[in-house]
């Protein structure tokens, strides 16, 4: 069921799958046009483009390489093409890896930084334009626990996360006065694949028995908050990092 036929724009980057996917999906049973973005996952962004058609959305598959800047430029424009303007930008795509501070290699600490800052960075640069000139825009960046709290195996994730929080409430501050809100959704732990590594291990089972409404997060649960700062009713929101982490983390 829609919650609304709003017919905005939104790109959502690494939505092939996780949370990403569920961001898209849900974005769309709003009633907004939704790109699917993906890196090599091509065969599952046109199976969820497949299912959002189903449901009576619409959607496109669009590759796009984050940490290339070319591939960033041509994979909006190919939305532009299809779909209109860009409304909504959601900042997902991201990649992780478990490994203890000191054996991180500076190959590890550059690579992940470049994906999970850079990359959201770029998408932010290639938008903002269109988005001033036509007066209204979203921009939400999906940040994570890890980014306020530190990491323990995924130190260089967590600083990529904490920066993307600055990088937030700093695009808040040049950008609402032109109708853009910009905020950040920090998840805590959501059952996804990219999770699942940090959940076998004896620090992250740990974490889940310490959170207190009881459980992990399912992915339609950080999806709706999304959904509703990317809409009209958020618009006096701007520069906040909306924690969805069943307590884990009440800063």
């Amino acid at each position: 069921m829609k919650m609304g036929d709003n017919n905005k724009v939104a790109v959502v980057t690494g939505s092939s799958r996780g949370i990403g996917r569920g961001i898209a999906r849900a974005l769309a049973d709003a009633g907004n046009l939704v790109a699917v973005t993906y890196n090599v996952n091509g065969t599952l962004a046109d199976e969820l483009v497949e299912e959002i058609s189903s449901r009576g959305g619409r959607a496109i598959a669009v590759q796009m390489t984050v940490e290339d800047r070319l591939s960033v430029r041509r994979a909006l424009e190919e939305v532009r093409e299809k779909l209109g303007p860009i409304d909504i930008l959601v900042n997902n795509a991201a990649i992780a890896q478990e490994k203890p501070f000191e054996t991180i290699t500076d190959e590890d600490w550059d690579r992940m930084l470049t994906v999970n800052l850079r990359g959201a960075f770029a998408c932010c640069q290639e938008v903002l334009p269109g988005m001033k000139e036509k007066g209204w825009g979203r921009i939400i960046n999906i940040s994570s626990i890890g980014g306020q709290w530190g990491g323990f195996n995924q130190v260089h994730y967590a600083a990529a996360k904490a920066g993307l929080i600055s990088l937030t409430m700093s695009l808040a501050r040049i950008y609402s006065r032109y109708g853009i809100t910009s905020n950040a959704v920090a998840p805590g732990l959501v059952a996804t694949d990219m999770s699942s590594a940090e959940l076998e291990t004896d620090s992250g089972r740990e974490k889940v028995r310490n959170i207190p409404v009881g459980r992990i997060a399912t992915v339609e649960e950080v999806a709706w908050v999304v959904v509703f700062l990317a809409g009209e009713d958020s618009s006096y929101i701007t520069g906040q990092t909306i924690n969805v982490n069943g307590g884990m983390y009440f800063g």
